[in-house]
């Protein structure tokens, strides 16, 4: 039966509700069958083992409602729940134009945070049609679909509530392009792992000072980032090739990066990084990690020593936007179904050109210009960001190795 044919048609909304157990659907429908009434609406929502299911249900041919109640509350008492009948017209109310979903992550989630979020969702206009936990570990992650408001300003009313709260909040459009085949490309340094790899390398030739120094210069906007690059590489000059494996032993994964990238994978989605820092840890971390793509500087190597010098392409700011856009048209992924995540103001190009940036543990700076940000220290978070549950992690941890 149509949206238009249920418009007018007298319904009956029966709500069953008590503590949850296998077989309490199949029981309803089996006793409402007998009545001859069509469903148009299903809704079942179980909390810490208690259930309510809602099913709006056809009038029953004359004279038989009250046969029907009667039934419906015999069976609920034999089961031990409690049912509630209400008698109506037509289907659920029309949703306002506008589809969102929004994705509100807390470390705990608080009872304040939550109503300051719905509220800003009901002033902006929008109204909350359902909502469902994507995840309990190792955050609280729960998932808003919105209708009435369009994505864009929901999403600046909400950016501005989520610094106030302290809370990480992701507002996407909602639609078939939410499972739809996806790219995800990272950032590496202090975004895939933990650790600066320029950093490592100045360690071991004894000019982490100097390295630091320049870094610092950069930042203050006295060098662009490839000037800075240069500055730092020529600190390098005459160390022996050999560091590459040391520095490729020490380098540490980001929490929740292993599992972030496995459950992609499992999914459907190509993952790929693209980096400041250099081949020589990105291709490794490429064949450890099982990536797609992977674009980083290349350490020019001389009869075994670096030379102070890179080769090749530079990936900077631009290179970095540049380089998801070169991997989206390989990887066939139209740009508004790619992922961006970073943490530095040299990835901003590259977030503000994918369908969704994230800030991971960023600057302030960075966290203002992105579509989302998250700040807790696990990587795998992101994945709620685009729907993924806890329960689909967890089955990708389990099928490791398959």
């Amino acid at each position: 039966m149509s949206a238009s044919q249920t418009s007018d048609v007298p319904t009956l909304l029966v709500k069953i509700f008590g503590r949850d157990r296998p077989g309490i659907t199949a029981g309803l429908f089996d006793t409402l069958a007998a009545f001859s009434v069509d469903v148009v609406d299903i809704e079942q929502v179980v909390t810490r083992g208690r259930m309510v299911l809602c099913a709006l249900v056809t009038e029953p041919p004359k004279g038989l409602e009250g046969e029907l109640r009667a039934t419906v509350h015999s069976w609920a008492e034999s089961m031990k729940i409690q049912a509630e009948i209400i008698s109506g017209h037509g289907d659920n109310r029309p949703r306002g134009h506008g589809r969102s979903l929004v994705t509100v992550l807390g470390h705990p989630l608080t009872a304040e945070a939550t109503a300051a979020i719905t509220a800003r969702i009901t002033k902006a206009g929008g109204n909350i049609d359902r909502i469902f936990r994507l995840a309990k570990y190792p955050v609280t992650a729960v998932e808003f679909a919105i209708s009435g408001v369009e994505t864009e300003p929901l999403r600046t009313a909400l950016a501005v509530e989520a610094a106030a709260l302290g809370v990480d909040v992701a507002v996407v459009a909602a639609g078939l392009h939410r499972r739809a085949q996806r790219l995800v490309v990272m950032d590496v340094d202090s975004t895939l792992i933990q650790d600066e790899v320029i950093e490592l390398f100045a360690a071991h030739a004894g000019c982490e000072a100097e390295v630091a120094e320049v870094t610092a210069a950069a930042m203050r906007g006295e060098l662009d980032f490839e000037q800075s690059l240069h500055a730092r590489v020529a600190l390098l000059k005459g160390l022996d090739a050999s560091v590459v494996d040391k520095v490729r032993s020490e380098v540490r994964l980001t929490p929740g990066a292993r599992t972030l990238i496995r459950t992609l994978k499992r999914l459907g989605y190509q993952v790929g990084v693209v980096s400041g820092g250099f081949t020589q840890v990105t291709d490794d971390l490429q064949e450890r990690l099982g990536l797609d793509f992977a674009q980083a500087n290349t350490l020019e190597i001389v009869d075994g020593r670096l030379t102070g010098r890179v080769t090749g392409e530079i990936v900077d700011r631009a290179g970095k936007a540049r380089l998801l856009r070169r991997f989206a048209a390989e990887a066939g992924v139209p740009l508004a179904q790619t992922v961006a995540i970073g943490d530095g103001a040299n990835d901003l190009d590259m977030l503000n050109s994918a369908g969704l940036g994230v800030a991971f543990n960023a600057k302030p700076v960075v966290r203002e210009a992105a579509h989302t940000a998250v700040n807790v220290p696990f990587l795998d978070t992101v994945l709620y960001l685009l729907g993924v549950t806890r329960e689909e992690v967890e089955a990708a941890d389990a099928h490791e190795g398959d």
